[in-house]
């Protein structure tokens, strides 16, 4: 078993995930996918890689599967938690940077907007409303992270551990502003690392208006709550 594993949430999924193992295949980590019932035979490909799948019966959301992941890496004792996406989005040779950074920080974020950081391929609106959503959360939670939306990671276990991640509510990309949030308020300690963030070249963006919201609202009632605790 390595120190480290890599969690990441599938749904159709199909075009991409192969090559991403074949690439993950060469460092030293594990891989655990928790698939929510892609129709289009993700879960196979995992398979057929080797790769250890939980299947789940349809879409219960980004935030579930990081939780089902997460808990099953503390109960195997890893030391260290990966999350990244299985779109191509995110580089493993990112990763590989990343982890070098590995006992520095106790979250480790693959940032797009600090110095270095990139996008490629993404329309003028889509980068917009990264940005505005990063400052909006910043605004109201004062959290002093660039990039609270980013969902390449690496957390320690011991972060983890202290955190109650099955109390963390968000399902959609909230999830990770949540997240932030909650390991600033057990004391983590943040680093973020530059990346090259790619858009994905196959399959079907996650991204609704329902999840637009849902970080919307769960932000301002953050906010709300931080002025009220004054």
């Amino acid at each position: 078993m390595s120190k480290s594993i890599v969690v990441i949430p599938t749904y159709n999924e199909v075009e991409s995930i192969g090559s991403l193992l074949d690439e993950l295949a060469t460092l030293d980590v594990d891989v655990l996918v928790i698939d929510d019932g892609s129709p289009d035979g993700t879960a196979q490909i995992c398979k057929a890689h080797g790769i250890e799948v939980v299947e789940r019966s349809g879409k219960q959301g980004l935030g579930s599967a990081y939780r089902a992941g997460f808990q099953i890496a503390l109960d195997r004792g890893y030391e260290n938690i990966i999350e990244m996406d299985a779109d191509g989005s995110h580089q493993v040779s990112d990763l590989v940077a990343m982890m070098q950074w590995i006992g520095s920080a106790d979250l480790l974020i693959g940032s797009r907007w600090v110095a270095d950081g990139q996008i490629k391929n993404w329309s003028k609106s889509r980068e917009l409303l990264s940005k505005a959503a990063n400052r909006y959360a910043n605004t109201l939670l004062s959290l002093g992270v660039a990039d609270t939306t980013a969902g390449f990671r690496i957390y320690s276990a011991s972060l983890l551990k202290k955190m109650d991640i099955q109390t963390i509510a968000s399902e959609g990309y909230c999830f990770q502003i949540e997240m932030t949030r909650r390991a600033l308020a057990r004391g983590g300690s943040i680093a973020e690392v530059p990346i090259t963030f790619i858009e994905r070249e196959h399959g079907v963006s996650k991204m609704s208006f329902a999840i637009a919201l849902e970080a919307v609202v769960r932000i301002t009632a953050w906010g709300l709550l931080r002025i009220v605790g004054r």
